[in-house]
């Protein structure tokens, strides 16, 4: 009865080692530490349950000598199962092999312990110990050792997968955010350079304004968009910048308007980078400003209820075709939803439809 009850403390043990909340944090630490751990624990326990099982047979001090012979004995049968067995038949989709080659790693383990302890180790069997309870606690403790070095094995595997799997596929939604991150609109950049190129055969104010607005949106994207986070004001920064460039190649008469209130908390609330600069450069695609007389961007940020809001309202193009030239657009809002979703989960709103009077609203909330 107490080995069954060891058993069931083993197989309750490793349950919890293998819940998926504990593997989570005890795998994002080391894996190797979870698995050496793994292992120590169990001949702990192996050590503590053949002291007392083999207490009834022996005396101290051949009582220890006896536990401690069995306990390396066995830390060799479940090296062989572990390292060997499992990797070499059952990954290997052997599955008869696997089972024929434990089952024989059984036998001859419990007939070695059979054989060998009554003769070196000076065994007491009388009536109520007979050799009959021996035998049990052989087969039970060897078959335990075979079991639980294959479950480590074939889960130790499984893990390894799904963790590779795990860190591809983030490593794959990281490269993915660090390229939408980066990602402006090529088109308006090359377009920028021809006509600050061409206004250079006579020299302006515009020129001048034109390659420092240039100078600060390619410093963002370059060194700003690879950080994890930047300030309000960096990417207020990098937005009347681009403003700025469009204002210039339109001549300064596009309707584009900043309602910034708490102005003091800019350099204090730090944000992902890309994402109000995506939602004011979508905002550009499709206002048609530029191109439409009545076309407009509005853009609204205030601090409210310990919330961060950003808002667009802008016009939306009657003519679909005068923005197809502009297709490239920058994130989308897909994307910004990714970013979102990664970085501030439940912890966002977002808004982006299509207002009255053929208007658009994007509202971003961000609690802080």
């Amino acid at each position: 009865m107490f080995l069954i009850i060891n058993i069931v403390f083993i197989l309750l043990v490793f349950r919890i080692l293998f819940n998926a909340k504990v593997l989570k944090r005890l795998m994002e630490y080391h894996w190797g530490l979870l698995l050496k751990f793994q292992h120590i624990l169990f001949f702990l326990i192996f050590f503590i349950i053949t002291f007392f099982t083999e207490n009834y047979f022996l005396d101290v001090p051949e009582l220890i000598w006896s536990v401690l012979s069995v306990t390396i004995f066995n830390v060799g049968i479940y090296s062989l199962v572990y390292v060997y067995l499992v990797p070499e038949f059952y990954l290997s989709n052997k599955y008869p092999e696997f089972i024929l080659y434990a089952l024989i790693s059984f036998l001859v383990s419990s007939l070695f312990r059979i054989l060998l302890e009554p003769a070196v180790f000076n065994m007491h069997f009388n009536e109520t110990l007979s050799n009959t309870k021996f035998l049990y606690n052989v087969y039970t403790s060897q078959g335990i050792v075979i079991l639980v070095a294959s479950f480590l094995g074939i889960t130790k595997d499984k893990f390894l997968i799904e963790q590779d799997f795990k860190d591809l596929g983030e490593e794959k939604d990281q490269l993915y955010l660090d390229l939408l991150k980066s990602k402006m609109n090529p088109h308006f950049l090359l377009n920028t350079l021809n006509n600050i190129y061409s206004k250079s055969f006579q020299p302006s104010e515009n020129t001048s304004e034109s390659i420092l607005q240039l100078s600060k949106l390619l410093q963002y994207v370059i060194y700003d968009t690879g950080k994890e986070k930047i300030s309000m004001a960096q990417e207020f920064s990098s937005i009347r910048s681009l403003a700025g460039l469009y204002q210039l190649k339109y001549n300064n008469v596009l309707n584009i308007s900043f309602d910034i209130q708490d102005e003091e908390t800019l350099e204090l609330i730090d944000i992902s980078p890309s994402l109000c600069l995506t939602l004011f450069e979508n905002a550009l695609k499709h206002s048609a400003v530029g191109i439409e007389a009545e076309s407009y961007i509005e853009v609204h940020y205030k601090i409210l209820d310990q919330e961060l809001l950003f808002e667009i309202r802008n016009s939306v193009s009657k003519k679909k075709n005068l923005v197809g030239n502009m297709s490239d657009s920058g994130l989308g809002n897909e994307a910004v939803l990714n970013i979102l979703e990664r970085n501030y989960a439940w912890r966002f709103t977002f808004i982006s439809e299509p207002a009255e009077n053929n208007n658009y609203h994007t509202v971003l909330k961000i609690k802080l």
